[in-house]
């Protein structure tokens, strides 16, 4: 797993090991050239992720969404002089998981000038589902200096 700062030069202004994203344990993979649309990443879990209930927070779930669909959106825009800011984020948990890794895969399916749609599917270590995001990312124009 690459880390974000690795992703095509990209620097963000926190470095991920202070990040958010680091402290619940997003791990990147590394994009498949055969798919450009499509970005993935895991979670591993552990026993700070878990809720009352024994199993991952859904919260987990829209953060790693998030993260996935609105740094690949800013890696996509930034040289074109635009950025992307999380415009909305619909996460739903289908299944309970509590151990092993969530793995992660988002896909673009909308790609307008002012924001990108995407659907991120979250799965087990087996394969099945246990959540599934829609994310919007606004893409704006940055503010010169």
């Amino acid at each position: 797993m690459m880390s974000p700062d690795e992703w095509y030069g990209f620097r963000p202004v926190v470095n991920f090991e202070e990040s958010f994203d680091a402290v619940y344990g997003l791990e990147f993979a590394e994009d498949d050239p055969a798919e450009p649309d499509v970005v993935r990443g895991r979670v591993p879990i552990r026993p700070a992720l878990l809720g009352l209930s024994g199993a991952v927070s859904g919260g987990v779930l829209a953060a790693a969404a998030e993260a996935l669909a609105s740094r690949a959106t800013a890696i996509a825009v930034i040289p074109e002089g635009n950025m992307a800011q999380g415009m909305s984020n619909d996460t739903s948990v289908t299944a309970p998981v509590s151990e092993g890794a969530i793995h992660v895969e988002a896909r673009v399916v909308s790609r307008a000038d002012d924001a990108w749609v995407w659907t991120v599917v979250h799965r087990d270590d087996a394969g099945g589902l246990c959540g599934f995001s829609r994310i919007t990312v606004a893409v704006r124009p940055m503010r010169q200096k």
